[in-house]
């Protein structure tokens, strides 16, 4: 009886072990999540401001070209 006793709390640690290792990948796996959502926001928001900027640009060319006609 104490050979099987042995043996299920033997199974519940390395249950334990499992469960806490998957908690340390989901934790790891937000975090790199967080991170690529912050990074991905930023690169946006350049983009954003890079054809803000492309737009204004093209605005000015249009009218310098309507000016010339």
């Amino acid at each position: 009886m104490s050979d099987i006793k042995d043996q299920i709390f033997q199974e519940l640690t390395k249950l334990e072990e499992g469960v806490a290792s998957l908690r340390a990948t989901a934790v790891n796996a937000g975090k790199q999540t967080d991170l690529e959502v912050a990074i991905l926001t930023e690169q946006v928001k350049k983009l954003r401001d890079k054809n803000l900027h492309a737009t204004e640009l093209i605005d000015q060319t249009v009218t310098l070209l309507k000016n010339l006609k």
